[in-house]
């Protein structure tokens, strides 16, 4: 098919609803290069973070794009042809990710989709026999995310969850430092974003635009009239779809300083903030202050600012983790030891991240990250971050939220992070799905 009627099918079976099903000119055999030597892939997503996710899958050795879906046609052609110049070979392109699911070629699924499809994908590409790559958050709320780990517990399959950073070498190296004993026993941390993100404005009800399937758009979310303030970056900052800018960002930097700190679930968490720039649509807030407290006297603070850029420490995110004989200094570039007189002593950097804030957030450590993942389906390679062990982030930063939704403290059961005593907050635990798309295991 050439390239100008493959771009009128695509823009016609969009117009029509149809469902577009796979486009592409190629065919990959099962054989010499899979499943051992290429694990072949298809994404959910075709713009912003799902772009760089598939340049990267397109590069990395051992990994192949054969499809890539979007509800949204327009980026799929440009999107394609720069995965055909890494591979050599066109992935196919389509609307409907479900057509994957029935493709015997892939061997996993890749989501990049907003956060509300998150978990339900994962849990119908696992029982379709796939393994997946998940963007953080990996849940829309506490509940999805004990589905999606029973998920992969009951399946066996690969659950990578996309906070890059466990696959750092610079952090994992950070850590070791930590065991060793080179700032003595830890006790703190502070994790930290800054950005000045602009209004999203009021939106109004309007028509869906001919390019977009807004029915798939929305898939397992309750249906909503279009409004057109929403898609396709402002769905992080309303409940319904999104979770805010303590799980768009805050999950990279609350995990890494939960691993650090060696914790797991914290026993109470409180939040202070609001939404203060701007009168707008933004559900969530635009800074907030989270503390979890942990059983063994440990604690993490998360701090954010999403419209007010001023960095800490020269930065626009990263975390501190502190100990009794001094603190390491660490983000995606690297870390910085220094003793309890703020002498520096040690400096472990690297020079090929992109810019800390950018929403697309590619790099060589996004390559590492895909590495792992594709080492441990051809391997068995130990994943550096399981669905279970970034879940136990997560599942944090969803009561954060919720601790400041009630406007109180949350107290949990360290053992599974369970809510004690609190009925308002245990309310918040799930959501409501369109009939006929609740996630099943």
């Amino acid at each position: 098919m050439s390239k100008m009627n493959r771009r009128n099918f695509i823009k016609k079976s969009a117009l029509t609803g149809a469902a577009l099903g796979l486009t592409g000119p190629f065919t990959f055999a099962r054989g010499a290069n899979a499943p051992n030597e290429k694990v072949v892939i298809a994404l959910m997503g075709g713009r912003g973070r799902a772009g760089a996710l598939a340049r990267t899958f397109a590069d990395v050795e051992g990994t192949e794009v054969k499809s890539i879906f979007d509800v949204d046609y327009r980026p799929l052609n440009d999107l394609a042809d720069q995965v055909a110049e890494r591979q050599g070979r066109e992935p196919e392109v389509g609307t409907d990710f479900r057509d994957a699911l029935e493709d015997s070629d892939i061997d996993a699924l890749v989501i990049a989709a907003p956060d509300h499809w998150h978990t339900p994908a994962a849990i119908m590409a696992m029982k379709a026999g796939k393994h997946v790559y998940v963007e953080k958050p990996g849940s829309h709320n506490p509940r999805e995310g004990e589905l999606i780990v029973q998920a992969q517990q009951r399946y066996g399959k690969v659950v990578q969850m996309g906070n890059q950073q466990r696959s750092s070498p610079e952090s994992i190296q950070a850590k070791q430092d930590i065991v060793d004993g080179l700032i003595g026993d830890v006790y703190y941390a502070k994790a930290f974003y800054a950005n000045a993100r602009g209004p999203i404005g009021n939106g109004k009800i309007a028509q869906v635009p001919d390019w977009l399937d807004y029915e798939l758009w929305q898939g397992p979310a309750t249906r909503t009239a279009y409004r057109d303030n929403l898609i396709h970056y402002n769905w992080h900052w309303f409940w319904k779809w999104g979770t805010g800018e303590l799980l768009n960002n805050g999950t990279h930097e609350y995990d890494v300083a939960r691993w650090l700190l060696g914790v797991d679930h914290p026993k109470r968490i409180s939040s202070n903030g609001g939404r203060f720039h701007f009168e707008d649509d933004w559900e969530f807030y635009d800074v907030q202050n989270v503390t979890f407290d942990f059983a063994d006297g440990k604690s993490i603070n998360w701090e954010g600012r999403s419209c007010n850029g001023y960095q800490f420490w020269d930065r626009g995110r990263g975390t501190t983790i502190h100990g009794t004989e001094g603190t390491i200094m660490i983000d995606r570039s690297g870390y910085i030891v220094y003793d309890l007189d703020n002498e520096e002593i040690k400096r472990v950097m690297r020079d090929d991240e992109v810019d800390a804030l950018d929403t697309v957030g590619g790099g060589g450590l996004t390559d590492e990250h895909v590495h792992n993942f594709a080492m441990a389906i051809r391997e068995g390679q130990e994943l550096n971050s399981p669905i279970r062990e970034g879940q136990i982030s997560v599942h944090a930063l969803h009561l954060g939220n919720i601790a400041q939704k009630i406007g109180r403290s949350i107290n949990l059961n360290t053992n599974n992070g369970r809510i004690i005593g609190d009925s308002e907050a245990m309310s918040m635990w799930s959501r409501d799905y369109e009939p006929g798309w609740e996630p099943r295991i």
